[in-house]
């Protein structure tokens, strides 16, 4: 069966679903779940449960016939969203609320000359590159996507031959660049926020205790560049490994090195805790027990702080964290829940400002709607968190606030500043990032 679009009733915004995944999605299902947004003609639905059985589609384009075809005639704009549909487990949960979170962006919207084609690159870059084929073959000019580094490095080189540029959702510095641009948050700029932020609050003084994956090899130089450049001083820092049962001696050489350092007269002031959920349940339970005492030092930490019940620990609580004004994201999670009956994953939030993106830049000239010069304006774009600028790197700037966790949720201690920081050196940036790291899509 040919790639399915719906257009809307009255022939403005409309997309494409790679039916090899969506194909049991009913008609009735996608009326429904755009209810709160648009509705869709009885007739039209008609149409779409004749294309499902073969008939009244247009097996060159994948269109409906009728109406509908005339309506995506004027959709010259075309948009690829590369997502790992079919993938089991977190992942394919993850693809699936970026692409419901950008339809939800098309149909707001509702402008008439973007059409989004969406492909399940099934998670691997084999499958990223055939999505990507058809996407080319169909007409895109833009790539929103894919989610996973390995399958951004293997499309990026494919579609910059074809001049068409790569919005990407994976938090692995090293895949940005060469017309790939990653839309997430990268952990060398939070990591700045908050040493300058604590700084400025007069901690100095710094002990930290950083895991040793992915993330923490990241994080770890970004920690110690940061602090150099505020002018601190690192008291200690111990890794650990990411596995139950293996914190505890790196979290008693931390009380050790805290408790000399006091005893010296020169005490720590912050402990720096990089991380979210799965790096920091378990440290947050050791760090009474090893007698340290988070009244007296500051504990600062990455956007990974961001989690439900974080204020459960009463180690964490008053910790402070970087991370975006949490009303755009409230928001936005609230539109997404109106239409789809659950609440969004945090991740979502970069689908749907892409599409944004995209329909920002859907105006311009064939030929120069997504070029290095509009993608990299100086404005920026307006997103779910705020104004944020892509960089000829393919980094995203973007404003943080300072955020402080409370036993209940979290508050604002400090807000964004009105443009983004400049980002630290190239050398500093690395991979990964802790705001979205519970999922470290570097596959």
């Amino acid at each position: 069966m040919a790639d399915l679009s719906w257009p809307g009733a009255d022939g403005r915004a409309s997309y494409v679903v790679d039916s090899h995944w969506s194909g049991t999605d009913s008609a009735s299902m996608i009326s429904s779940r755009f209810s709160t947004v648009r509705s869709i003609s009885l007739a039209l639905l008609a149409g779409v449960l004749a294309a499902c059985s073969g008939g009244g589609s247009d097996p060159a384009t994948g269109s409906l016939a009728g109406d509908g075809g005339s309506a995506l005639a004027k959709a010259n704009v075309k948009v690829a969203l590369l997502v790992p549909l079919s993938t089991q487990g977190q992942p394919g949960l993850i693809a699936k609320s970026l692409k419901e979170a950008a339809e939800l962006a098309l149909f707001e919207r509702d402008n008439a000359s973007v059409q989004l084609i969406v492909k399940d690159d099934k998670g691997t870059p084999e499958g990223a590159k055939a999505a990507l084929e058809d996407a080319l073959k169909s007409g895109a000019t833009l790539v929103l996507g894919p989610l996973f580094a390995k399958s951004v490095s293997a499309v990026t080189p494919i579609a910059r031959k074809a001049n068409v540029p790569v919005v990407a959702f994976s938090n692995d510095r090293q895949v940005a660049g060469g017309g790939a641009y990653l839309l997430s948050y990268q952990p060398a700029p939070e990591v700045e926020r908050v040493v300058a932020f604590a700084t400025q609050r007069g901690k100095r003084r710094f002990a930290a205790l950083v895991p040793q994956d992915t993330f923490g090899k990241v994080v770890d130089p970004a920690f110690r560049n940061a602090v150099t450049r505020a002018g601190g001083t690192i008291v200690a820092i111990e890794g650990y490994p990411v596995a139950a049962n293996s914190v505890l001696e790196a979290v008693r050489k931390i009380s050790a090195a805290v408790t000399a350092a006091e005893a010296e007269g020169a005490p720590v002031d912050a402990l720096f805790l990089p991380g979210g959920l799965e790096h920091l349940d378990s440290l947050a339970r050791l760090l009474p027990l090893a007698q340290i005492d988070t009244k007296k030092l500051q504990v600062i930490g990455t956007g990974g702080l961001d989690y439900p019940n974080a204020g459960r620990h009463a180690a964490l609580v008053g910790a402070w964290y970087p991370g975006p004004d949490p009303r755009g994201f409230a928001d936005f999670s609230q539109k997404f829940a109106k239409t789809y009956n659950q609440a969004p994953p945090r991740i979502a939030s970069l689908s749907y400002d892409a599409v944004n993106l995209a329909i920002a830049l859907a105006g311009g000239p064939e030929g120069q709607r997504f070029t290095s010069a509009t993608l990299t304006r100086s404005q920026g774009f307006s997103g779910v968190d705020g104004t944020y600028r892509l960089l000829p790197d393919g980094t995203t700037e973007r404003p943080l606030a300072i955020l402080s966790v409370q036993k209940t949720g979290s508050t604002v201690i400090e807000a964004a500043p009105a443009t983004p920081a400049p980002p630290p050196s190239a050398s500093a940036s690395g991979s990964g990032t802790s705001f979205f790291n519970l999922f470290n899509f570097q596959q």
